[in-house]
């Protein structure tokens, strides 16, 4: 029995862009439909939990908090232990913690027994599933990166569209245990997910060179601060912490808010249902866009003016004072809310590359979690305060436009493009042709002599020409008495033993 195969990061092997990458995009989408979606399709069961526990509304909306926060605190644990063990065993883990927190849940006699099984424990596999499946969709997508990440990130809202009316249904026939039971078993699919994510191997090489290898190749570092050093991660992590602020408020706020302007329950909850359904498609069509030729190079532009349009739809959509507007608030919010889940991670893949992206994403969602806990919870202060949601939405809107400003603006000033290098494979091709070269210039001299040679005396090598670095005209050699019989014999052509046909004049 063979070792287990370590998926440690850039190997040098090129992304395949196909292929087997489908089945790790498939998987990639399934979890980023249950990350995403499961925190708020478990909101279904609050109710329930409410009547069976005794306790408030704010007691039970700290499960989804607790879950949303190991999501994304726990990232850099994540990093860890994908950098030690590799995405698939990670994942597999991962799976069997998500499942395991909600089967034990629905044993659950207290609120802290929900807050520890549902919020830490499938928090902690989840998390331990999201990270894993970007990594690798880095690693087996580069020219079709944009649109696989678009793809990828179409699973959040698919997710919600689905997990959403399942919760409702499971708590009708079976209680909000049977449900959280049910759940459990659906989650295991994170483990089928996890065993698609096979490790990119390398070509087999020799003994020796084998050796050379794990000598000169370093040990991966489990967590590579490194990352702070490069000026582009550190202007994209203040933006996202910045921008997440405000980002997920408005569709917390906006079923209440149709509320308060008088629509029925039913009729207030088909926003999220438009927002999704926009949102659904708004994902691989920008994903599309950002892999065009003349838009990838500026991928962070886009990113900054899909923020712009968010946060513009946020502070325009604060006016509205009647259903319909809010319909069109929904359609435009759930458009640039898919251009903003499609080029996030798009962008941080671009900026830190492959072989740092994994300690990377670790480091920026943990950063993102405190602006998650944040973010909620303070526009909800404000609406008490107030008790006008107006300024709850342009609080949010300013929030995301101001991240927009500061990561476009910060790249203008201080991101200077870089040269592309050629990668190995290029140099080594450049290399072999250079040696061909040479050989192929050292043929004809040789050649040259031989046909002297027929003739029985060696003609004298004339001077070459040369050329000075001031360029001046090339200076030709006078020229000198040759015999007819020579310069036939010269401008025969001569086939060497390697099949290489010269023309001796063509060398003077």
């Amino acid at each position: 029995m063979g070792g287990a195969v370590v998926d440690t990061g850039d190997s040098g092997i090129k992304a395949p862009d196909g292929g087997w990458g489908w089945a790790v995009l498939f998987g990639c989408f399934v979890i980023t439909g249950f990350s995403y979606a499961f925190p708020k399709a478990v909101s279904v069961f609050f109710k329930e939990l409410i009547r069976e526990f005794g306790v408030g509304y704010s007691d039970t909306a700290w499960i989804s908090s607790i879950l949303l926060a190991m999501l994304y605190g726990s990232g850099p644990i994540c990093s860890i232990l994908v950098n030690r063990f590799g995405c698939r065993p990670v994942m597999m883990v991962g799976g069997l913690f998500a499942s395991l927190g909600m089967i034990m849940a629905s044993f659950a006699t207290n609120i802290i027994h929900i807050y520890l099984s549902i919020g830490v424990i499938t928090g902690l596999g989840l998390a331990l599933n999201f990270q894993p499946s970007l990594i690798m969709l880095n690693r087996y997508f580069s020219e079709k990166r944009p649109l696989a990440n678009g793809l990828a990130a179409a699973g959040s809202p698919v997710a919600l569209c689905c997990l959403s009316p399942l919760g409702q249904v499971l708590q009708y026939k079976y209680g909000w245990r049977g449900g959280f039971l049910i759940l459990g078993g659906i989650l295991l699919n994170c483990c089928a997910c996890g065993a698609l994510m096979r490790p990119l191997m390398a070509p087999k090489k020799t003994n020796e060179v084998e050796e050379k290898d794990t000598e000169t190749k370093p040990k991966p570092k489990l967590l590579d601060f490194t990352v702070f050093k490069d000026r582009g991660f550190l202007i994209y992590t203040v933006a996202a912490a910045i921008m997440v602020l405000g980002l997920f408020v408005p569709p917390v706020f906006v079923v209440s808010y149709a509320k308060e302007l008088g629509n029925e329950d039913t009729k207030s909850a088909l926003l999220l249902t438009i927002l999704g359904f926009i949102d659904i498609f708004a994902r691989p069509t920008c994903g599309i866009i950002a892999g065009l030729k003349w838009v990838r190079p500026r991928c962070v532009y886009l990113f900054s003016f899909a923020m712009i349009f968010n946060g513009t739809t946020d502070i325009v959509g604060s006016l509205a004072k009647d259903y319909p507007s809010l319909v069109v608030f929904c359609i435009f919010f759930g458009i640039s809310y898919g251009m903003v889940g499609a080029l996030q991670f798009e962008v941080l893949m671009a900026i830190v590359g492959t072989e740092k992206f994994s300690s990377a994403i670790g480091l920026v969602l943990l950063v993102e979690s405190f602006a998650v806990l944040v973010g909620p919870p303070g526009a909800g202060r404000l609406l008490d305060a107030t008790k006008n949601y107006m300024y709850v939405f342009l609080l949010a809107g300013c929030e995301v436009v101001l991240s927009a400003l500061v990561l476009a603006i910060c790249n203008m000033l201080f991101i200077k493009t870089k040269p592309q290098q050629p990668d190995p494979p290029a140099k080594m091709e450049m290399a072999i042709t250079e040696t061909e070269m040479e050989e192929l210039n050292k043929a004809p001299k040789d050649d040259q002599d031989n046909v002297g040679g027929e003739n029985g005396m060696k003609q004298p090598i004339e001077p070459e020409t040369t050329t000075k670095s001031d360029d001046k005209k090339i200076e030709e050699p006078e020229s000198t008495g040759v015999d007819s019989i020579e310069v036939e014999n010269a401008s025969k052509k001569v086939s060497e033993a390697n099949g290489v046909i010269v023309e001796p004049e063509s060398s003077l």
